[in-house]
């Protein structure tokens, strides 16, 4: 059983805490779907001393270095985007697209036709870890929701189609996005669609994984 911790957009003392080992004892994985700060997710990966994986948010800041310079990267983790990946001590097949549809002009903000180019990109991925390991993908990672599937109405919140292909397609078991804020318990969090459980990972959720049949 791997337990994997899931975070987006919004910083919780719970998770940024001295006592996050006391809390969260038997993480195996960390996974960002986006718009987290760096000094945050370095913590939870050197705390908890577990990889972390991550896609970027559409409000991504330059981090100042000491030397002048400048990074855009979280120290330690993995970027996902527009890769297909096969962690082997978890024995899991991750791949991430970042970002939101284009609202403005700054960075990691994308077209419906450019987030379909980076989706088909994956596909090569995909029929590799199909055909050595018989499955195409185990998680799904993104900053935007699937279209219609926990999305919303405006512009910058829309889904994505073709998260909701790749989903449909593929059949990732486990689909994490973020970018949807939850102010109200009554917004769904999780939904099934077709065979994949869809979760927005807003603030943290806790995951096992394989997943319970009560999923």
């Amino acid at each position: 059983m791997t337990k994997i911790l899931a975070l987006s957009d919004v910083e919780l003392p719970a998770v940024y805490s001295a006592r996050i080992r006391e809390r969260f004892p038997d993480v195996d994985l960390a996974i960002s779907c986006g718009d987290l700060p760096y000094y945050y997710l370095e913590y939870v990966l050197t705390t908890l001393d577990i990889p972390l994986y991550y896609v970027h948010g559409n409000h991504v800041t330059e981090v100042q270095q000491a030397d002048g310079g400048t990074r855009e990267e979280p120290w330690g983790a993995v970027n996902l985007h527009r890769k297909v990946v096969y962690d082997s001590t978890l024995d899991l097949i991750l791949a991430g697209i970042e970002g939101s549809l284009r609202y403005s002009h700054k960075p990691h903000q994308y077209s419906q036709a450019r987030m379909w180019w980076m989706v088909l990109g994956l596909i090569p991925g995909l029929l590799w870890n199909k055909l050595r390991r018989g499955r195409y993908l185990d998680i799904f990672v993104t900053h935007s929701a699937p279209e219609k599937i926990q999305d919303d109405t405006d512009l910058p919140h829309r889904g994505i189609k073709a998260f909701r292909w790749l989903i449909k397609v593929f059949k990732p078991r486990l689909h994490l996005h973020g970018h949807i804020h939850l102010y109200t318990p009554i917004k769904p969090w999780k939904t099934c669609f077709a065979k994949t459980l869809v979760v927005n990972a807003y603030g943290y959720r806790e995951i096992s994984w394989p997943l319970p049949q009560d999923w």
